[in-house]
C-alpha cells in the first residue's frame, strides 16, 4: 500500500471555475420537496435572495436530481437553512455520505403546503416555483417566496468553503 500526499480523489486536472466559485463559499440550505407520494430533497449552496414584492430565491440545482424532479412535479418546496449540527444530515442529502433508509429517515420531518421541513430548522421559507431555466450545467430555479420563519439561530450556521464545512468560530466568553 502507498500512502499519497495528494487527496486520492482529487480531479487531476481541475476546473478553475468550479474552483473559484467553492472558494466564494455560503450558507448550507436543504431544499425538500414531495407529499405522502414521493419525497426528495437536496443541499444547495449557490442560493441567492432577491427582495422584492414578491421577494424570490434563485438557486443552482442538479437537473439530475431528484429535487429537479419533485420541483417540476410538484412546484413547491421548503428551504431550511442548516445549522453546524446538520452537517451528517447535509451530507446525507448531497448523498455523500450514507442514509439508510433513505436521508428523510435520518431526522424528524414535519409536512407542509411546500413539502417537507426540517422539524429543527429554526429559519426556513416555503417557495413557489415561478420558472426554471437551464444554466451551464444546472437549473436556475426561481420560486417565489410564499412564506418566512425566521427563528432563533441559537447554533452556528453551517457554511461550506472549498468542498468542506468551516467550523464555526469560538465563542469568547
Amino acid at each position: 500500500m502507498t500512502i499519497h500526499s495528494g487527496h486520492p480523489f482529487a480531479d487531476p486536472t481541475p476546473d478553475p471555475v468550479r474552483r473559484f466559485r467553492g472558494r466564494l463559499g455560503g450558507s448550507v440550505t436543504l431544499w425538500t420537496a414531495g407529499d405522502d407520494d414521493r419525497r426528495a430533497g437536496l443541499t444547495v449552496t449557490s442560493m441567492m435572495v432577491a427582495n422584492g414584492e414578491p421577494a424570490r430565491l434563485l438557486a443552482l440545482v442538479d437537473p439530475d436530481s431528484d429535487l429537479a424532479d419533485e420541483l417540476a412535479r410538484t412546484g413547491r418546496a421548503v428551504v431550511s437553512l442548516l445549522a453546524w449540527p446538520h452537517r451528517d444530515l447535509a451530507d446525507a442529502f448531497a448523498g455523500v455520505a450514507p442514509a439508510p433508509g433513505g436521508p428523510f429517515r435520518q431526522t424528524e420531518f414535519v409536512d407542509t403546503t411546500w413539502g417537507p421541513r426540517l422539524a429543527d430548522a429554526a429559519t426556513w421559507a416555503g417557495v413557489a416555483v415561478e420558472s426554471t431555466a437551464t444554466v451551464g450545467w444546472s437549473n436556475l430555479v426561481t420560486c417565489v417566496v410564499e412564506q418566512v420563519t425566521i427563528g432563533d439561530d441559537d447554533a452556528p450556521p453551517l457554511t461550506h468553503r472549498r468542498g468542506r464545512y468551516q467550523a464555526p468560530p469560538p465563542t469568547v466568553s
